[in-house]
C-alpha cells in the first residue's frame, strides 16, 4: 500500500523547482515543501519500513522493504540536513559524493539507499 500523501504532487514539484532555481536562497516554505515531497517520493519508490530517513526539522519517512521495527531507534537510519537531501533527491549530488563529503549520516545494513536516487 502506498503511503498517504500530504503534498500534493503538483505542489511538490512545483517546491522542488523554486528550490533548484533559489539553491540556499530557497524560502523555508519552499524548503519544507520540496524536502517533504521528495520524502514522500521515496517511501513511494522504496515502501516499507525497514529504513527510516531523517531530515530534520522538516520530515521523516520509513522506507524500505524488509524487516520492520517497532519501538526505539531503528536499526537503519539516514540523516541529513535539507540542502543534501535535496541535492541527492534531484541527482544535483551524489549518495557517494553526499557520504564522502560527510553530510550524511547512516546506520544500518539496509541503510544503502543508492539505487533509489535520483528521485526528482
Amino acid at each position: 500500500m502506498p503511503p498517504r500523501r500530504r503534498v500534493p504532487v503538483a505542489s511538490g514539484r512545483a517546491a522542488v523547482e523554486r528550490w533548484r532555481q533559489a539553491g540556499d536562497e530557497a524560502g523555508r516554505e519552499d524548503l519544507a515543501t520540496a524536502v517533504r515531497y521528495a520524502l514522500e517520493e521515496l517511501a513511494t519508490v522504496a515502501p516499507g519500513r525497514s529504513v527510516e530517513v531523517r531530515v530534520p526539522p522538516f520530515g521523516a519517512v520509513q522506507c524500505v522493504a524488509g524487516t520492520t521495527h517497532t519501538r526505539g531507534t531503528p536499526p537503519n537510519v539516514v540523516e541529513t540536513d535539507a540542502q543534501t537531501w535535496l541535492e541527492v533527491a534531484t541527482g544535483a549530488l551524489s549518495w557517494d559524493g553526499a557520504w564522502d563529503a560527510g553530510s550524511l549520516r547512516v546506520s544500518g545494513h539496509r541503510a544503502d539507499l543508492t539505487a533509489y536516487f535520483p528521485l526528482v
